[in-house]
């Protein structure tokens, strides 16, 4: 086949590190999912959606063909904490990152989710999250790694 037709959709998790809640203004998130926008644009990523709270991030991401997602999260990463840097926060991401698989069907679903990650965590932890998110992938783990 001389042509290539992926969809790689992922949605992906990741928090400040040792989950300080470091980016607690709303308006340094809304710029920062802006930042995240155009982080991909310029890599060839697609972003569906991002949001996140204080401490943590969800980016829903089209991977081109030809990057990892290792490579993907590498790169939102790095630039988006350096830009954190500039911007007068003492900032790191965690080490490690959560990358779950979405099909095409379930866009809108994860978007929504992602839309609404503040009403969410006034009921629930990051960590009782990210734990959902491994159980319901069937992916094992052992809780004292997890979060490192």
């Amino acid at each position: 086949m001389a042509h290539k037709f992926p969809s790689i959709i992922v949605h992906l998790v990741f928090s400040t590190k040792n989950r300080r809640e470091l980016l607690r203004e709303d308006d340094l998130r809304r710029k920062l999912w802006k930042y995240f926008a155009g982080i991909a644009r310029n890599h060839g990523i697609s972003l569906l959606a991002a949001g996140g709270t204080a401490n943590h991030v969800h980016l829903l991401i089209v991977l081109p063909s030809d990057m990892s997602t290792a490579k993907a999260v590498q790169v939102l990463k790095a630039n988006s904490s350096r830009w954190l840097r500039e911007h007068d926060v003492d900032f790191s991401w965690q080490e490690g990152y959560g990358a779950f698989s979405v099909s095409a069907s379930n866009v809108a679903a994860v978007k929504g989710y992602i839309g609404r990650q503040a009403e969410h965590h006034a009921r629930r932890s990051y960590e009782d999250e990210f734990v959902t998110f491994l159980k319901k992938m069937g992916i094992s783990y052992e809780p004292e790694q997890v979060f490192g």
